[in-house]
């Protein structure tokens, strides 16, 4: 299939596996009738019906509690946050009992469920819907999460993570769900999880990101590789765990990294890339790590939310501050 967004692929991969697993329902707020207020669930209550493609109430604690009482019992519910912002209430559930639901019955239960949001700013949205808050979840031991960066990896990461055993965070940059088209196999092929991607190899230099950001880091490896800098791009894909090794590989042949991110930098997960940086390759460092990141505060409204996230500019300055260390 040639021609496919990123929000497509998304609603290719649960037609998907709907239609070859009975066990994986949807559930969320407008995903049914209104097929999500990005339309990533469009269509799926016509094929599907309403006892599979649930319509819940405004009520996102409600809302992972049933999931996590149907994964218990032999269900794959896939819910939906409408946005990050609005995922708070889901909290308690995920870190009080989806995530310990393996270790508390000592392997009788499992939780596998996904909770897909739409995540990021960049889309002129109001308070509490451009958040870029994945640290929250990394740091929660049981969990995966999981953020796609182009239509094909939507799909293949969609997939694996309706069939993983245990709950994982599906995060969906929503600034470039129409970003961009690209041709997708619907074939049911999944991709693999815990393993960051390499975009474009470089020998000089090492750039790290994830979701939306590929975007302004590919751009910039562009520019970079005009001024004669080859820039190696990692896509982190899986958040956590972290595929630390692929990381370590390459700033061990670069010599040198910069981290990329939309979230703010304070214990982002940029600062345990670097840690881990420190840990195991410091003596293949030719200079410090550098992060471009988010800043500590709200994410601004639409006027000042471009200058908030790390553009093209901020990581071109970022490199040459490495590249200048000898």
């Amino acid at each position: 299939m040639t021609g496919v967004a990123m929000v497509e692929a998304i609603s290719l991969a649960l037609s998907w596996e709907m239609a070859n697993d009975n066990s994986v329902v949807v559930m969320g707020e407008d995903v049914g009738i209104n097929g999500g207020v990005f339309r990533a669930t469009s269509g799926l209550e016509e094929r599907f019906g309403d006892q599979r493609v649930i319509d819940t109430p405004l009520a996102e604690g409600m809302i992972a509690g049933l999931a996590v009482g149907m994964s218990a019992q032999g269900m794959r519910p896939v819910i939906e946050a409408q946005f990050m912002g609005f995922i708070y209430p889901m909290v308690e559930q995920i870190i009080c009992h989806a995530s310990r639901m393996r270790h508390r019955t000592r392997g009788r239960l499992s939780c596998p469920l996904v909770l897909r949001a739409p995540f990021g700013g960049g889309i002129h949205a109001p308070e509490l819907h451009s958040e870029s808050t994945e640290a929250i979840f990394a740091h929660i031991p049981g969990v995966r999460v999981v953020i796609p960066s182009s239509p094909a990896r939507a799909y293949g990461l969609l997939l694996a993570a309706i069939r993983d055993p245990d709950p994982v965070i599906f995060l969906e940059p929503k600034r470039i769900y129409r970003l961009n088209k690209e041709e997708v196999e619907d074939n049911g092929e999944d991709l693999p999880l815990d393993v960051c991607y390499v975009l474009r190899d470089g020998t000089d230099i090492t750039l790290v990101t994830w979701g939306s950001m590929v975007k302004e880091t590919l751009e910039a490896a562009d520019k970079l590789a005009a001024q004669g800098i080859s820039a190696e791009v990692i896509d982190v894909a899986t958040v956590s765990p972290l595929d630390m090794e692929t990381i370590v590989e390459s700033v061990e042949k670069t010599g040198r990294c910069v981290i990329i991110h939309e979230a703010a930098r304070m214990c982002g997960v940029g600062a345990e890339i670097a840690a881990g940086l420190a840990d195991t390759a410091i003596y293949a460092l030719h200079a410090p790590v550098k992060r471009v990141t988010g800043y500590d505060s709200i994410m601004p409204l639409y006027k000042m939310e471009m200058k908030y996230m790390p553009g093209v500019e901020r990581i071109l300055n970022a490199v040459a501050e490495v590249m200048e260390v000898s």
